[in-house]
């Protein structure tokens, strides 16, 4: 057998992906040396690091780690972006000799790696502008509304205040007249047992929204309010930007605009549990090898199961 042309390490927010990449990189060393490939929407901000869990200095020390910190906050990534440089790094790295190892929470991002993407309009700055400029003034549940009327099959799997999904489908449809669901649908599938997924997915819920409120309270002792306090300093940020729409810094900067910060644990521990949950919905329709990471010994099965992934 031939080796993959990447691992990809995937699972939902706090389930323990850091510290199984490492532990892969130090078990697979001695065959093939491990270099890592960010699947992360929000680590390739530069700044942004408490509130993105953004491995430690120490961490990246052991082991290479590519697609962090490559852009700045004012800047936006998307899917097809990643999936390009992704392809690239991992042919770099395969070159070395080293095997590619994909981790990370941005499913989309691995879809579009592994599966292509449909051909849906380019983004449109001035659209989008238009858009937020009309959410200021109508609210997002009524965008919501008219999106119903135009896209209803979107409509229908997206809250009322998910504002950036409401606003892609809504500059789709202005710039094609037609519905993003139509656009959807019509990709070119690769074969994703090229890059084979393991994928931490936890047995009990709890365990998990436990994971999710401790690590929470540790970004807001660690200073993740202190951060998103710089970041506004800076004068060029916004919260319509991709980068402050991340969860965590979407609510500590509503809760500064607001100059009250007495229940951003709740509302970022409630926000980051419908992450969780978005996240594995994503999982559950992909092809993948899962181990339950709430497992007295996932770290070990998680290595077992990639020793089968990966031929000697």
């Amino acid at each position: 057998m031939n080796p993959p042309l990447g691992l990809c390490l995937a699972g939902p927010t706090a389930s323990g992906k850091t510290q199984l990449a490492l532990a892969l990189a130090r078990d697979f060393a001695a065959r093939w040396p491990v270099e890592i490939i960010s699947v992360d929407s929000a680590l390739v901000y530069r700044g942004m690091d408490i509130g993105t869990a953004k491995p430690s200095a120490a961490e990246r020390a052991q082991v290479p780690h590519h697609l962090i910190d490559i852009l700045d906050p004012t800047e936006s990534y998307s899917a097809a972006r990643f999936a390009a440089d992704a392809r690239r790094l991992a042919g770099e790295i395969r070159a070395r000799g080293h095997l590619p190892l994909l981790v990370g929470g941005t499913m989309l991002y691995f879809k579009a790696l592994r599966e292509g993407l449909d051909e849906i309009p380019s983004a449109d700055a001035a659209l989008r502008q238009s858009i937020d400029e009309r959410a200021r003034r109508e609210g997002w549940p009524a965008l919501h509304a008219e999106l119903a009327r135009v896209d209803p099959r979107t409509a229908a799997r997206l809250a009322p205040h998910d504002a950036q999904r409401i606003q892609r489908a809504l500059e789709v449809y202005a710039a094609s007249g037609r519905p993003l669901s139509d656009w959807q649908g019509q990709a070119r599938r690769t074969d994703a047992a090229a890059w084979p997924m393991l994928s931490l997915e936890p047995v009990s819920r709890a365990w998990l929204h436990a994971r999710i409120a401790e690590r929470f309270a540790a970004m807001l002792d660690a200073g993740l309010l202190e951060e998103v306090q710089r970041l506004r300093a800076r004068g060029d940020l916004h919260a319509g930007l991709p980068s402050m729409r991340c969860v965590g810094y979407r609510q500590a900067w509503a809760a500064l605009d607001a100059a009250d910060t007495s229940g951003l644990l709740a509302r970022g521990v409630a926000a980051t549990r419908q992450l969780a949950k978005r996240q594995l919905t994503w999982l559950r329709g992909m092809a993948r090898h899962v181990v339950a990471c709430d497992a007295p010994d996932a770290i070990e099965q998680g290595l077992a199961t990639a020793r089968r992934l990966v031929p000697s």
